[in-house]
């Protein structure tokens, strides 16, 4: 019997997280089953169970995969010299995100899965702790470039750099309440807003 390769593995695996995100997105968390999954990948209970467990498994590897996307793209803004002003790298993110969306499926119905994701944490210990991994490592990745931001001399010294982490990822997360609620944002919007943001005289202000 022929050895099945690495690659036709990744595709098998990719191609039931695809049916499984797609299943979610369309009838939620609690109206799918492990059975509307297997007749949309069109494949055997044995096949899909191969890869995972069940249904809780296929949640926390979409969820896992989704966040590890967002701190993939700020760790590597970070390692960029000079890094990119947050209004870019934000657009850019989020721009990268939702140009497709990761599972093949459109930006609004890709945003409305992450918000099911959310909401789902607050009651799946597992899924949970994988968020607050994931939120914590975004956070980190955050302060990395705020560290870069400092050493290339574009945010003071004493700007607390966790509180900058917060407030930025709280940005992003807003914008994807706001394009699963209502489907009418653009990643442009976000980065013209924070644009406008960053360039408000603040002592004029006060």
């Amino acid at each position: 019997m022929a050895r099945v390769s690495q690659e036709h593995l990744d595709a098998r695996r990719r191609q039931i997280l695809q049916g499984a995100a797609r299943c979610f997105a369309r009838d939620g968390f609690h109206g799918t089953s492990m059975q509307d999954v297997l007749k949309e990948v069109g494949l055997s209970a044995g096949a899909v169970y191969r890869y995972f467990t069940g249904k809780d498994d296929l949640i926390a590897a979409i969820a896992g995969e989704a966040i590890g996307g967002v701190r993939a793209a700020f760790e590597e803004a970070a390692r960029t010299t000079p890094p990119p002003a947050p209004d870019r790298l934000i657009g850019r993110v989020t721009g990268a995100l939702f140009s497709g969306g990761p599972f093949g499926l459109a930006p609004q119905a890709f945003a409305g899965l992450v918000v099911q994701v959310w909401s789902e944490a607050l009651r799946n210990e597992r899924l949970d702790s994988t968020l607050g991994e994931a939120y914590g490592a975004l956070r980190a990745a955050w302060v990395q470039l705020v560290d870069a931001y400092r050493a290339n001399g574009m945010f003071p010294a004493d700007l607390p750099a966790d509180s900058v982490a917060r407030t930025l990822i709280a940005t992003a997360q807003g914008f994807i309440v706001q394009l699963a609620l209502f489907g009418d944002i653009k990643p442009e919007v976000l980065e013209e807003g924070l644009r406008g943001l960053m360039s408000m005289d603040v002592q004029r202000a006060s």
